[in-house]
């Protein structure tokens, strides 16, 4: 398998390095030319145009890591040809066109996956474990808090729910296994953040999930306190006991006793590039596949517009029909 790697931006560094080390990579395609001396002497393909590139070169699948604005175009130009591509999130910051790009997929079943890899960190996969085995019971509410001072340049507009909160309402999926049904919420831009024209550095949200379960989410990135970790603290409260995630740190909580895991070695080491590849080649769908990681961007798109209405907001979900064949 060899990939074209589209974009080499901050991002797409990493990606170069990942793609490279595993023999994976192709071609590189990066719009800004100076943005070549970053391969050093590497004499790997390198293109200013995709189309170009994909005329020239046969590859395997697309890895998209272009700015979120270019993600459509680039996810439209690789399914032309028919090929596969990882796409880091988010499908599209316009949800409507993100719905389109994910159908056209859908319909004509190409494999398409959004690299969501707060999925895949240990201790994740162990609280998921933990849950699924029943260690606190039923869930009953959900508390995220995610603290730091993140001030990075785009070329967009940052928002802490489109940039970032968008991992945690995918772990909050993933960690549940519930789907929201409704949000209300606040955006705001707190006194000693930065001032950016369309930046929102700090969210509340109250969601409700299936089954009636309340999830209460702050997230700032204008923080001059103590920082949390990326995926943000959670405490899991259940009908037997509690769990808390801290700082790599999962404390379990039932019957007056407090158990502390450290140890994640009995989880299976995964990404989202295996996972991927792994789904390339058994012929299912991924994990985070784009047809349900679409539901993620709904939660992310319906807690923005409570937040402009400033009401209890219902969340449609698309459909969830997935590629049945790949």
């Amino acid at each position: 398998m060899k990939a074209i790697l589209a974009g080499l931006g901050e991002a797409g560094l990493g990606w170069y390095k990942r793609l490279r080390g595993r023999g994976l990579l192709l071609a590189v395609v990066e719009k800004d030319p100076a943005r070549q001396a970053k391969l050093g002497d590497d004499p790997v393909p390198f293109y200013t145009s995709l189309e170009e590139a994909l005329k020239s070169e046969r590859p395997d699948f697309v890895v998209n890591v272009t700015p979120p604005s270019a993600h459509a175009a680039v996810n439209n130009a690789a399914f032309d040809q028919g090929l596969p591509v990882l796409c880091e999130k988010p499908i599209s910051f316009d949800y409507a066109e993100s719905m389109e790009i994910v159908a056209r997929a859908e319909r004509e079943r190409i494999p398409f996956m959004i690299a969501e890899n707060y999925r895949h960190f240990p201790y994740i996969r162990k609280l998921k474990a933990l849950l699924e085995e029943g260690a606190i019971g039923e869930i009953s509410t959900v508390d995220i808090a995610f603290r730091r001072y993140h001030r990075v340049k785009r070329d967009y507009a940052v928002s802490v729910l489109d940039d970032i909160g968008v991992h945690h309402l995918d772990l909050l999926r993933y960690l549940t296994g519930r789907e929201g049904i409704a949000v209300q919420a606040g955006m705001f831009n707190p006194s000693g953040g930065w001032q950016e024209e369309g930046a929102v550095l700090q969210t509340m949200a109250i969601i409700e999930l299936e089954g009636g379960i309340p999830v209460h989410y702050s997230a700032t990135i204008a923080s001059r306190g103590p920082m949390t970790p990326w995926c943000g603290v959670w405490r899991i409260e259940g009908t037997k006991g509690a769990l808390l995630l801290d700082n790599g740190i999962i404390y379990v909580y039932s019957d007056d006793e407090v158990r502390m895991i450290t140890d994640f070695d009995d989880m299976p080491q995964s990404d989202a590039l295996g996972e991927f590849l792994a789904s390339l080649a058994e012929g299912r769908e991924a994990e985070t596949n784009a047809g349900d990681y679409l539901r993620t961007q709904a939660l992310v798109y319906f807690t923005n517009m409570a937040a402009k209405s400033g009401t209890r907001t219902a969340i449609e979900l698309p459909a969830k029909e997935g590629l049945r064949h790949v």
